[in-house]
């Protein structure tokens, strides 16, 4: 199916489901103790259960409802990586949220290729490689994907490509309605001030930044997550380790809600797991129980 074909198939299906997909999946009332924020959660939490097969992305949205209570999802193309223009399996998604009322948020994109390239035809590639999921993400009702701004080189060099290559793909989205958002997620990227510059240079409504509480290594997190939220269209609350006390032993968690509140920031913070532990579950529940202390804990 060429790209003209598909994408008038996938109107149909996103026509189809358009009452269903308008309807806010979280509407609840408002009072003194809810967070400022709203709480989605990363497919990523579960890679574990996802890679034996014991989960599978389908059932992924009623397991978030029904084990977390959780009402929004982050997906991993990892997990359906060959399924991008598959419309049987894009529609069924779709209606299987909807009709938990289970929102989709997002797509994080890996495997296609870098952004960042120093080649010109293979950054080509790459932006082109991520045209499918801004199609997918527009069928499932997501807001936005989820892109690396990778590449090897210079980092003056690397920057100046993943701008150019995040102007081209962002340009394709927003016929989409679909935004462009950048993890820090390994190598330049998890430099705070080299990514938001990237960004700011982009310099498109539909392009920002997804700031992960962890995946700075050597740069200092909270500064990162500070010059990253002024363009920020997402938040992962990465976790891995607990202490007694229920607190992220490496990340604190009150201060970095601080950061993302005085920001002004209101949107979604995705649950991300990535601990050690085999009980992804036990993970998940551990993560959302700090977020809502910590939540409870801000000025």
């Amino acid at each position: 199916m060429d790209r003209r074909e598909f994408t008038k198939q996938a109107s149909k299906i996103v026509l189809g489901g358009s009452m269903a997909l308008s309807i806010p999946s979280c509407m609840h009332t408002v009072n003194s103790n809810d967070p400022f924020f709203k709480i989605s959660l990363a497919q990523w939490s579960l890679h574990r259960s996802l890679r034996k097969r014991t989960l599978t992305t389908l059932d992924f949205p009623a397991k978030a409802k029904k084990d977390f209570d959780i009402h929004a999802v982050e997906y991993v193309n990892q997990f359906f990586l060959d399924q991008a223009r598959d419309l049987i399996f894009l529609d069924e998604l779709r209606q299987r949220t909807s009709d938990l009322n289970v929102e989709n948020i997002l797509i994080m994109i890996d495997a296609e290729g870098e952004l960042g390239h120093q080649d010109q035809k293979m950054r080509l590639q790459a932006v082109e490689n991520h045209y499918k999921w801004v199609e997918a993400a527009q069928i499932l009702g997501c807001r936005a994907i989820r892109v690396n701004a990778g590449g090897e080189g210079d980092k003056v060099e690397v920057a100046k490509a993943a701008q150019d290559s995040l102007f081209q793909l962002s340009n394709f989205a927003k016929d989409y309605e679909i935004n462009v958002i950048v993890e820090n997620h390994g190598g330049f990227s998890s430099n705070g001030d080299w990514l938001s510059g990237i960004i700011k240079k982009v310099n498109l409504d539909n392009c920002g930044t997804l700031p992960d509480f962890g995946n700075f290594y050597e740069y200092d997190r909270y500064q990162g997550v500070k010059e990253m939220m002024a363009f920020a269209k997402g938040v992962s609350a990465k976790s891995n380790y607990f202490d007694d006390s229920g607190n992220e032993s490496e990340i604190d968690y009150v201060k970095m809600l601080q950061i993302v509140k005085d920001a002004g920031y209101t949107g979604y913070i995705g649950i991300e797991y990535e601990g050690p532990d085999d009980d992804e579950d036990k993970g998940i529940r551990l993560t959302k129980a700090l977020l809502l202390k910590a939540s409870n804990q801000l000025s």
